[in-house]
Order: structure tokens, then sequence, then C-alpha cells
């Protein structure tokens, strides 16, 4: 029986204290700056500048990667319109499988939930191996000490574990601290390559809509979308947020915007500081060097010294943002339902998710040893392990995410026209559509050229093995959903509903305690 208490609970302490356990986030950790510093180190810069825009120009034979960025902000600027709507009315850490069970229902939501924790928690884990390598490498080079790769990764992963259980607002600091210096580095070459250009000059053929063909624009696109993401990482936030319904949707557009002109820039320097003609085959020749080499030569050895540091450091920052984001999904899984209660609730000092968080370092930790002890490649090749681990897995969370955009996107059209107020809304529904199905299409080409992403052979078993586990998440979470609608179709029901799901707690029993 009630106790003259009011039919729900509206106040946040009493919601994370109900029962006795803490089940909700704090809020108020974040404002704007500290939650677009929390979602843009996730993109990792120099990472993306020095790793990925080589292996696109080298590899991939993309001379026009600077545009390709241009055209997927573009894509994504269309994605967020709906997102960020939908970021108003929905807040859940849960974001991209709470919006996907409020839009086609709750066993969508749950097979959605399986994707998200195996997308971000495969990207998190696959910049361990390039971390490993380049810290391996910083040692021989400096100490001339020969230092096994999964050394550095282990620790890498304990120190991102230690962060995954303090406070928010002090991940965000360290978050952002990284991510200015790294992005103040980056622009730095970036103004010395267009003031000491290449033989053509400021050459702007990189942005010719002729330079996008080739046969390997496919996975071109499945590499530029791994290297945006984090944008869509702020809605996972918004229980922390103050005024989420202003803040969320305004720190994912300055990202999606930042992110495309920023990389587009930066690519568009390295074509420059070689020359559209040789990109290629310079990029090619001197491989995730590539960078390093420009930088020496025109900034001097003391300045690559420090890049190759905040390599280091940008990688790590990206790690920490991943393992946040999985700790987070986790612990709203297991708040409605969808993993074990014990995921659902948060420390008492810091409020952070730290059973997820412990999850999401258990899980790095085996992965990371797995390849360290079983992965010898071609003729022991000790490389092997490493560019296994981060092209695998990488590969295998850019395909996850971009299929939860594509979804959530036909998930915010179904939201508002089961709300009835899609007449209102037709602008954005629209441009949501316009995303979904190009994202769609991105994700098609992605499992179609699977084989070169992952540089594997055609016909290879890896070709489907690895964005099978992306199905395989889908499916078990599918089951895992229809399951839950037949043996407790009332947790079924409360998918996606966030701390809404302990108001209904309190409706059916209102009175608070064990």
């Amino acid at each position: 029986m009630a106790t003259g208490r009011s039919a729900t609970l509206t106040d946040p302490a009493e919601i994370r204290t109900y029962k006795g356990q803490d089940r909700a986030l704090r809020a108020g950790r974040l404002g704007t700056a500290g939650l677009l510093l929390s979602v843009l180190a996730a993109s990792a810069p120099l990472m993306v500048v020095a790793g990925v825009m080589p292996t696109i120009f080298g590899v991939m034979g993309i001379v026009g990667q600077p545009l390709l960025f241009v055209v997927l902000g573009a894509v994504l600027a269309l994605f967020s319109i709906g997102y960020a709507e939908m970021s108003r009315h929905v807040h859940n850490a849960g974001a991209f499988y709470a919006y996907i069970a409020r839009g086609l229902g709750p066993t969508a939501g749950a097979s959605a939930s399986f994707v998200a924790l195996i997308a971000y928690s495969a990207m998190q884990v696959g910049v361990f191996g390039i971390l490993g390598f380049e810290i391996s490498g910083l040692f021989a080079t400096y100490l001339d000490v020969e230092l096994a790769w999964w050394i550095p990764a282990l620790i890498a992963v304990a120190a991102t574990g230690a962060l995954g259980w303090l406070k928010i607002d002090l991940n965000a600091k360290v978050l952002g601290v990284l991510l200015l210096i790294e992005c103040a580095l980056v622009v730095v070459f970036d103004v010395a390559a267009l003031g000491k250009p290449g033989p053509e000059g400021l050459s702007l053929h990189a942005f010719n809509p002729e330079t996008l063909t080739g046969a390997g624009l496919g996975t071109a696109l499945c590499f530029c979308i791994a290297a945006f993401v984090g944008f869509e990482q702020s809605p996972v936030y918004a229980e922390e947020t103050s005024k989420p319904h202003i803040v969320v949707s305004r720190v994912m557009f300055l990202a999606v915007g930042f992110v495309a002109l920023f990389f587009a820039f930066s690519a568009w320097a390295l074509t420059v500081a070689t020359g559209p003609a040789d990109v290629v085959k310079t990029a090619a020749d001197a491989g995730p060097g590539l960078l390093f080499a420009l930088t020496e030569s025109r900034l001097g050895a003391g300045f690559t010294d420090v890049l190759h540091v905040l390599f280091v450091t940008g990688m790590f920052a990206a790690m920490l943002s991943f393992h946040n984001v999985v700790a987070r999904y986790a612990f709203a899984m297991g708040r409605e339902g969808l993993l074990p209660a014990a995921f659902g609730r948060t420390n008492a000092g810091t409020g952070a998710p730290g059973t997820g968080s412990l999850l999401q370092t258990a899980i790095a930790a085996i992965v990371v040893l797995a390849f360290a002890f079983t992965d010898d490649g071609p003729a022991g090749d000790p490389t092997a392990p490493v560019l296994h681990l981060f092209t695998w897995m990488g590969s295998v969370g850019a395909l996850g995410v971009t299929l939860l955009m594509a979804t959530a996107s036909f998930a915010v059209i179904a939201f508002f026209v089961r709300r009835g107020t899609a007449g209102a809304q037709v602008w954005r529904l629209v441009a949501a559509g316009a995303a979904g199905l190009a994202l769609l299409f991105i994700a098609v080409y992605t499992v179609k050229d699977f084989a070169v992403l992952v540089g594997a052979e055609d016909g290879s078993v890896l070709s489907w093995v690895l964005p099978g586990i992306i199905g395989l998440a889908a499916a078990g979470g599918l089951v895992h959903g229809l399951a839950l609608r037949s043996r407790r179709p009332d947790a079924h029901a409360r998918i996606g509903l966030g701390n809404e799901a302990f108001r209904l707690d309190q409706a059916a029993d209102p009175t608070p305690g064990d």
C-alpha cells in the first residue's frame, strides 16, 4: 500500500536510490564543452590522420579522400537532424537501442542493444593493438628495448578500466586535454604543408568528383565512417548532462561539423604536401609513416618525436571514450533486464557504471591475450596479431555502428508517426529517411568488400565470419527480446524506457526500500 508518497517518482535522487540501489547515472556532470570533448575523443584525430588517411590513399587509391569526408559529413548531418530531435524526447544511456525500441518496438531494441554492445566493444579493443605496436616501437627506437606489443596493451587495458570507475566529468577533463593537444599539432602540420606544398602547389584536385572513382571506394567509405564514430555517442551521456534536451543535439551537430571539416582539411593538406598525382604512390610506400615523414621534412625531428607520443595519447583517449560508452550501454541494458541486474547499478561514490566498466575491461584483456598468444600470422610475422586485432575489430565495429545509424534513422520516422506528430516533423523525417538509405547503402558496400577491409583474399572465411559477428549479435538480441516478451512481458515492455521504468516500478510498488 502507498504511504502518502506520490504515485510516481520525480526526484532524481529518489530514482537513483529507489529500493536501496544506485540505479541512475549522476545528472548534471557534463556541459556542452565536456560532452563535446568526450565524444570527439573517440574520433582520435591524430590516429585518423596518421593511420586511416594513408591507408585510404595508398591501399585503396582514393585521391578524393578530402571530398569523401565532406560528402559523408553531409550524410551524417542529415542523420543528425532526426537523431537530435529524438534525443529531445528520449533520455537514455542506451541511446541507439532505446531509440530503436521506442520507434520499432522493444524486440527490435533488444536486438540493437546487443549489436551496440558488440560494435563499440570491438572498436575499443581494436585500438589496443595499434597502441601496443606504437609503444613497442617507441621503446625500440628511443630506449633500445625490445618490448612485446601486448605488454603495453594490457597496461593500457588496466589504466582505461581504472579511469572507467571515476567520475565522468574527470574523464572528460582527461579526454579534453589529450584531444586539444593532438588537434593543435595536426593543425600545425596542415599549415606547414600549405606553406611548403609539393610540386603541384596548392592544388584543389582532391575535391574533384572524378577522384572518387575506383575499386576501393566501398572500403574507403567504411574507413571514413569509422573516422566519424563518436559524434553519435552524445545521447549516451544524456542522463549525465545538464539540460540534455539542448546540450545533446548541440554537441551532435558541432561534432559532425568539426570532424568533417577537420578531416577534409587535413586530408587535403596531405595531398598538397605530396602532390595529388603522387599521393597514392607516396602513401603506399610510406604507409602509416607518411605523416611523420612529412612533418620531419617540414617541422624537424623534435616535432615529429612529440607527434609520436601524442599519437599514443590520442589512441588512449579514443579507448577511454569507447570504454565509457560500452559501460553505459551495459548499464542501460542491466537496468532494463537485457543483462543481469548487477550491470544496472552504479558506483555509490562516483556514479559511474562500475560493473559495465569491469565487463569491458575483462573483454579487452581476454581479446588482447588471445591475439598475443594464438595469432602468429604468416611465417611468424610479429606484426600480424597487431594488424589483425586493429583491422578486424575496427571493421566489425564500423559495420555495426553504420547499421545502427541506418536502423535508428528509420526508427525516428516510426516514432513520430506512431505519436501522430509526423506532419509537424516532416522535413526532419525526410532527412532521416534519406540518411537511412545512404547509410544502408554504405553498410551493404562494406559487407561486399569486407575481404579488402580485413586484408583477406577473396573467398576467405574471414570475409563472412567477421561481419557474421554483427549478424549473430543482432540475431541473439532478437531471440532474447522474443524470450522476454514471452516470459517477462513487463520487462519487455520497458525496454528503452530508462528512468521511466523506475516510475512504472513505483506505480506498482510505491514503497521504496528492500
